[in-house]
C-alpha cells in the first residue's frame, strides 16, 4: 500500500476544482446556510461534524460577538474539499490537515479534490450488472464466481467498488488464482470491521458533540492502520519465500 501521503499527493494532482485564496469577499453563512448548501452532497454532514471539523483546525469560520459562526466562501470549499478527500479517498484528517497547511502557507497554489465518481457510504452512482460487466472488462461468469464465494453480493445494480474488485479478480486470472482461492477474504473483512467495531464503541457512546464525526474518523484511521499491518505482513512473508 502507497504511503497515506502519496495518496493525497495523487488525489490533489487530479484536481478540477481549487479552494479560492483567503479573502475573497462574500456574504457569511451561518451553520444551517452552511448544511444546505453541502448536505446535498454531502447527507451525513451535521452541525456536530462541522465543529467536530472546527475543533480539529481544518476549517476556522469567524464569529460574531454573540459567538455564533460565520462562515465565509473560502471555508465552504475547504470543508468540501475535507469531506470529498474524506468520501471518496478515504484519507485520515491529519493526512488532509497537511494538505490545508501546506495551502495555507502558499507551499501548494491550490487544492482540489478529484472528480467525484461515487461514495461508498450515500448516494453513489448505481450500476447494472451489465453495465458493471462492462466497465470492468470482466465476464458474466467471474461475476457470477465473485457473487457465488462471497465477493460480491448478489444484486441487480452495484456501486463502483464492484467494478474495481472484478478488475482486480479479471487481473488475478491471468495468475491462475480464482474467486474461489479468495473466500477467506470476506470472513477477514468482516472480523477487521468487527474489531473497529468494539473499538468504537466507547466513542459512541459519549453524548458530546462531535462523537460521532470521531468516532467515523477514528474508524478510518483504525481501517488505514490494517491494510498498513496486512501489507508488512505479506512484503515479510514474500522476503521470506525469496531467500
Amino acid at each position: 500500500m502507497a504511503p497515506q501521503t502519496n495518496q493525497a499527493e495523487r488525489a490533489v494532482a487530479a484536481a478540477p476544482r481549487a479552494v479560492p485564496a483567503r479573502g475573497a469577499s462574500a456574504p457569511l453563512l451561518s451553520i444551517g446556510q452552511v448544511l444546505s448548501k453541502l448536505t446535498p452532497e454531502f447527507p451525513d454532514l451535521t452541525p456536530s461534524k462541522l465543529r467536530f471539523l472546527e475543533a480539529e483546525r481544518l476549517v476556522s469560520p469567524a464569529r460574531t460577538e454573540s459567538g455564533y459562526r460565520k462562515f465565509s466562501h473560502t471555508d465552504i470549499e475547504r470543508l468540501r474539499f475535507v469531506l470529498t478527500m474524506q468520501r471518496d479517498h478515504y484519507l485520515p484528517l491529519k493526512v488532509i490537515r497537511v494538505q490545508l497547511e501546506d495551502f495555507d502557507a502558499g507551499r501548494t497554489e491550490q487544492l482540489a479534490p478529484p472528480a467525484r465518481v461515487g461514495s461508498m457510504l450515500t448516494g453513489e452512482r448505481r450500476l447494472t450488472r451489465a453495465d458493471v460487466l462492462r466497465e470492468s472488462g470482466a465476464t458474466a461468469q467471474l461475476l457470477a464466481d465473485a457473487v457465488s464465494y462471497s465477493l460480491l453480493p448478489a444484486a441487480d445494480s452495484y456501486g463502483e467498488d464492484a467494478v474495481v474488485l472484478l478488475r482486480a479478480l479479471a487481473d488475478l486470472a491471468r495468475f491462475g488464482l480464482e474467486p474461489r482461492h479468495l473466500r477467506g477474504f470476506r470472513a477477514a473483512a468482516e472480523r477487521e470491521v468487527s474489531l473497529i467495531d468494539q473499538a468504537l464503541e466507547p466513542l459512541r457512546r459519549r453524548k458530546e458533540a462531535g462523537s460521532k464525526a470521531r468516532a467515523a474518523e477514528t474508524g478510518r484511521e483504525i481501517a488505514a492502520r490494517f491494510e498498513q499491518v496486512r501489507s508488512a505482513l505479506i512484503r515479510s512473508a514474500l522476503d521470506r519465500l525469496e531467500r
